[in-house]
């Protein structure tokens, strides 16, 4: 169902997280201890996934992986959204360039990928747990 709600115009690059993960949640509180605050907006989506959903995405895609909208209003899912954060972080960036790398980052997806469909599966998340978060 999508909620008409206004997505607000913003320049920061918002990052959607499933925030009731223990890895996901860790790693993003990181991102926030070292990021300066003007950059991010992060949301968790179990908490609030309106903004998301406007967007035209389902909650599952939310669980399943991270999303990042950048200020262009591009979606980037994945590792591409790491790299988009990676980016935007001192110690970071040079990961997001190694990872950006064509052969590096279609390795990395395809981890990623695997990895996050693996995590999906563990964490049980079926349209019931879905609907209930």
């Amino acid at each position: 169902m999508m909620n008409n709600k206004p997505i607000k115009h913003t320049d920061k690059i918002t990052v959607f997280y499933d925030g009731a993960c223990g890895l996901c949640s860790k790693e993003i509180e990181h991102y926030k201890a070292i990021a300066p605050v003007e950059i991010f907006e992060w949301i968790d989506i179990t908490r609030d996934f309106s903004v998301f959903e406007s967007l035209g995405y389902q909650k599952a895609d939310g669980l399943r992986a991270l999303h990042a909208l950048d200020h262009q209003r591009n979606m980037h899912i994945g590792v591409d959204a790491f790299i988009l954060i990676w980016t935007q972080l001192k110690r970071w960036r040079i990961l997001g360039f190694f990872v950006s790398l064509p052969i590096i980052r279609h390795l990395a997806a395809f981890l990623y990928k695997h990895f996050a469909n693996w995590r999906f599966k563990k964490l049980g998340y079926g349209a019931c747990q879905i609907n209930k978060k």
